[in-house]
C-alpha cells in the first residue's frame, strides 16, 4: 500500500557544503524508481565518490527486497507462497521469512487490524478503474483472511498458507522493512548520518551537518490545491516515521470516499480516520502500525499506540488531531497550509 504522505523538509543539493570538524561534509541525495514508488537516499559524507557508491549499492539492496516480495510478480517468492497455498510449503530467503515474521507480530499486536493475508481482498479492488467488489465476492474472500493460518518453520525457512486461495500481500510493511535494511547497510558502511525515504516511509539516523535533527513534513489530508500542503512538521533523529492516509489511492462514488486502506475484517475501506502518522525506532513498525491504527480508528488506535509506546498523530474523520504525549516538542502544527 503506497504512502506518499511525508515530505522531507530540507534543502539537499550535491553542491551544498557544510563545515564539520576538520573536514567539509555535504548531504548527498539520489532518487530512483523502485518498489512501485520513488526511493530517495540521503547521506552525510565528505566524499562525493564514496557517497554515490554507497547509495547505488543500497539501491540494489532495496530493489532485491522488492523483487522477493512483489505481490504482482509471478517470479517473486511471495507469489510462490501464494501459488502453493493449501498445497505445500515454500522455501524462502531469510529476507522474505523475516518480513513475514514482522508482519505476523504486528497482526498479533493489533488483533488483526493489520493482516498480511489480506491479498484476496486487495485483488478485488481496483482504485485506478474505480472498481469495487460485489458483496458476494467479499463474502467468498473474507474467510481466507486470517494471519493465524500462516505456518512458519524457522529451521527450514519455509512458509505455508493453510487454505487454498489465501494470499499474502506485504504492501503494508515492505517499504518500512526495506528502509530499515537500507539504513543498516549505510551504517555498516561507516556512515554516521542519513535518511532513507521509500514513498512515505522514512527512516533517519544521525544529525544533519549543522547538528540539527531531520525535519519531516506531514501532508494535509484534505489539501485544497495540487501543491503539497504541510499540516505539521516533525523533527527526528534515530527514528522512523510513516503516514497512512485516505487520500493517496481513492475514488469518490455517490459522494463516498473509497480508499486503499482496507479493514481485514470487512474488506471495506476503514472510515474513521483521514490520516495516521506513527513514530518509532524502526520503519517496519511505523509502516505497519500506521495502517493498523488507521483501521482501528481514533479511540482504539490511540490506546494501541499508548500500550505499545509508539508515538502517534491521528487526524480523525472530522479533521480533529489527536497525538500521544511523546510528540510534544517534536511536532509543530502549521498555522496555515501553504
Amino acid at each position: 500500500m503506497n504512502k506518499c504522505s511525508l515530505i522531507i523538509l530540507t534543502s539537499i543539493m550535491l553542491t551544498a557544503v557544510f563545515s564539520c570538524s576538520a573536514k567539509k561534509v555535504s548531504m548527498y541525495k539520489k532518487s530512483m524508481p523502485m518498489m512501485d514508488t520513488i526511493v530517495s537516499i540521503t547521506v552525510v559524507c565528505d566524499s562525493k565518490e564514496r557517497a554515490e557508491k554507497a547509495i547505488q549499492e543500497t539501491f540494489a539492496e532495496i530493489d532485491h527486497i522488492g523483487t522477493l516480495i512483489n505481490f504482482y510478480s509471478d517470479i517473486s517468492e511471495l507469489s510462490a507462497i501464494n501459488r502453493n497455498a493449501g498445497i505445500s510449503e515454500t522455501r524462502v530467503s531469510p529476507e522474505t521469512f523475516g518480513i513475514i515474521e514482522e508482519a505476523i507480530y504486528v497482526a498479533d499486536k493489533s488483533e488483526g487490524s493489520f493482516d498480511p493475508t489480506i491479498g484476496p481482498i486487495v485483488r478485488l479492488w481496483d482504485f485506478a478503474d474505480r472498481k469495487m467488489p460485489a458483496e458476494t465476492e467479499l463474502r467468498h474472500a473474507l474467510p481466507l483472511v486470517n494471519y493465524r493460518d500462516i505456518i512458519m518453520n524457522k529451521k527450514t525457512l519455509t512458509v505455508m498458507l493453510r487454505k487454498k486461495g489465501m494470499m499474502l500481500d506485504l504492501g503494508g510493511i515492505a517499504k518500512g522493512y526495506a528502509a530499515d535494511i537500507a539504513v543498516a547497510s549505510l551504517i555498516q558502511k561507516g556512515f554516521l548520518s542519513g535518511l532513507v525515504s521509500i514513498a512515505g516511509d522514512i527512516r533517519t539516523f544521525g544529525l544533519k551537518p549543522d547538528k540539527s535533527p531531520w525535519t519531516i513534513g506531514i501532508k494535509n489530508p484534505r489539501q485544497t490545491s495540487d501543491r503539497d500542503e504541510i499540516m505539521a512538521k516533525i523533527r527526528l533523529t534515530e527514528k522512523a516515521v510513516s503516514t497512512s492516509g485516505d487520500y493517496e489511492r481513492y475514488f469518490i462514488a455517490q459522494g463516498k470516499r473509497y480508499h486503499h486502506l482496507l479493514d481485514p475484517k470487512t474488506g471495506l475501506p476503514a472510515g474513521r480516520c483521514r490520516s495516521v502518522s506513527v513514530v518509532a525506532d524502526k520503519a517496519v513498525y511505523t509502516d505497519a502500525f500506521s495502517t493498523a491504527i488507521f483501521v482501528l480508528g481514533p479511540e482504539k488506535g490511540m490506546k494501541l499506540a499508548r500500550d505499545l509506546g509508539i508515538e502517534t498523530l491521528i487526524i480523525d474523520g472530522n479533521g480533529t488531531a489527536h497525538s500521544t504525549d511523546g510528540l510534544r516538542g517534536k511536532l509543530t502544527f502549521e498555522k496555515s497550509s501553504s
